[in-house]
């Protein structure tokens, strides 16, 4: 037994710990994912509380499973480590069973799983777990007791500062399809060799308070007592052609498309990125006017990206001495395209040359 105790508290450890490492490069990313959760569970109360559940969950998924690699007080860590799986193939269960979340986040933007390879994982992470549950008693620290505390300070401090540092600039690694070197109109297009959903038109229609479905070839168009109720496309074949960034839609205030004005620019373009105007963070008013100059006198396009309404967004550019145009993105778009609000997005020919934190913005 000793030995698949061993290799269970390895990959436990491992495995949490490399989870936790990647959503802490991303925290907003997991609250967003929480977002998604909490939507669909309607517990929109918890909604506010969606970061900090990001941020200590990150961090005690780290802290675990360096706690079970070396033998830490198992008693205490394995089963908090239970309840957490536990919750965990729950949530996994109910995206792949209700089909209502197609991802569950469990890895970050880095590494996607379907919701049935999140649910299987979680089972046999669950089985893994319970074994070491179970024999906790046998499992013995492999640090004396100073080192390992040294150990553990460390296990703590390091995604509080990880975490902190993604926050106040962006994730280390970005794994979102509006990273740096990525040309948005490409990252448009279905991957090549790829095949497109296939829908097929049903149309509805109802005769003696029953209702049927009927193809355009069959539909009784020469029945008067049939009567016409709804038509619908049906998902017939499931196509692999979705776009990496498939939301990419800007227009101004009249409903206009923006989108040709932003990605065919020759000049260098600035986005400035702001999810909501009236959650703003602060002191970047100097940087983005002095962009601002530069637009004025002709050497480069700039443009405020929202989801904002126009009368926030003109009670926002009086405050901060914005004079350019603002145009509108959905919500779940911005949260893709920068994790900051606000943030800065520099376009070359629609491709990224760079991306700024609010406290990065040269």
């Amino acid at each position: 037994m000793k030995p698949i105790l061993i290799l269970f508290r390895i990959l436990v450890g491992v495995l949490f710990i490399f989870s936790g490492l990647i959503k802490a490069n991303d925290p907003l990313g997991l609250s967003y994912k929480m977002d998604e959760f909490f939507e669909v569970l309607h517990m929109h109360f918890l909604i506010p509380f969606s970061l900090a559940f990001s941020l200590i969950m990150n961090a005690f998924e780290i802290i675990a499973g360096i706690a079970v690699l070396l033998g830490y007080r198992m008693r205490i860590f394995s089963f908090l480590l239970l309840l957490l799986i536990i919750f965990f193939t729950f949530l996994t269960g109910f995206a792949l069973f209700s089909g209502l979340i197609r991802e569950c986040g469990c890895f970050g933007d880095c590494i996607k799983l379907t919701a049935e390879q999140s649910f299987w994982k979680d089972i046999i992470l669950l089985v893994m777990i319970v074994v070491i549950f179970i024999y906790r008693n046998r499992i013995q620290p492999l640090l004396a007791k100073k080192p390992m505390a040294a150990v553990m300070i460390l296990a703590v401090l390091f995604p509080i500062i990880l975490q902190w540092y993604t926050l106040s600039h962006l994730p280390i690694v970005d794994c979102l399809p509006y990273k740096i070197g990525n040309n948005i109109v490409e990252k448009m297009k279905p991957p090549p060799g790829s095949r497109p959903d296939v829908y097929k038109t049903v149309l509805i229609y109802e005769k003696d308070g029953k209702q049927q479905e009927f193809s355009e070839e069959n539909y009784p168009w020469q029945d008067s007592t049939w009567k016409y109720v709804d038509r619908k496309d049906k998902l017939i074949v499931k196509g692999n052609a979705m776009p990496e960034i498939k939301d990419f839609i800007l227009t101004d205030y009249d409903n206009n498309n923006q989108n040709n004005a932003v990605l065919k620019e020759s000049l260098p373009v600035y986005l400035f990125v702001v999810l909501d105007v009236n959650k703003a963070g602060e002191g970047w008013d100097k940087k983005i006017q002095a962009l601002q100059q530069q637009f004025k006198e002709g050497k480069i396009v700039l443009f405020g990206i929202t989801s904002s309404n126009k009368a926030a967004v003109e009670a926002f550019k009086a405050k901060h001495g914005l004079d350019f145009q603002f145009l509108q993105m959905d919500g779940v778009a911005i949260k893709t395209a920068v994790r900051a609000n606000p943030g800065l997005i520099l376009l070359d020919k629609a491709t990224i040359k760079g991306k700024w934190h609010y406290n990065d913005i040269p």
